[in-house]
């Protein structure tokens, strides 16, 4: 069948990397179509087969754009547990910080950065990094309005209102 064909599937993600989801089980876990599909639509992740959702640089290449966050969903539960991974991940893309793993969306290095890289964050992190001056900073340089996600104790701060003007 042509599902089973790898010149032809990855012909045709190299086309359209949605039809990714048509191949057969077996290529959906082969690296290169599945980096093939990704390049032509980053979406493709979703029908990766789950070995490959595990991959670092598949995952990585799949979130690249900050309207791609969403696919972080798809990764692995161990590449969402991992600081290290996270960390680079929410530098390169800080919305993804919206589907790692619950333990790490506590921890002000990572919920920092993920700021630093789109201060729009603000909006879905844990209250307590809305109260805390240098990440509510690093949202409001970039956007004055983000204020609006900050605890109102931060309303009056000197160094906040400075940027708002």
């Amino acid at each position: 069948s042509l599902k089973k064909d790898k010149k032809i599937v990855l012909e045709a993600v190299k086309q359209n990397g949605l039809t990714l989801q048509y191949a057969d089980e077996s290529l959906k876990k082969d690296k290169k179509i599945v980096l093939e599909a990704i390049n032509n639509f980053s979406g493709a992740l979703e029908y990766a087969d789950k070995s490959l959702k595990k991959n670092k640089e598949i995952v990585s290449k799949s979130i690249k754009s900050k309207d791609d966050a969403y696919l972080f969903q798809y990764a692995d539960i161990s590449l969402k547990k991992n600081k290290k991974f996270v960390l680079e991940t929410v530098k390169q893309n800080g919305l993804t910080l919206e589907y790692v793993d619950e333990s790490l969306k506590k921890d002000k290095k990572i919920v920092l950065e993920a700021v630093k890289q789109n201060g729009f964050v603000l909006e879905i992190v844990d209250s307590k990094f809305k109260k805390d001056k240098n990440i509510v900073l690093e949202a409001v340089k970039q956007n004055s309005d983000l204020i609006c996600y900050a605890n109102k104790s931060l309303f009056n701060d000197p160094d906040i209102l400075k940027l708002i003007d």
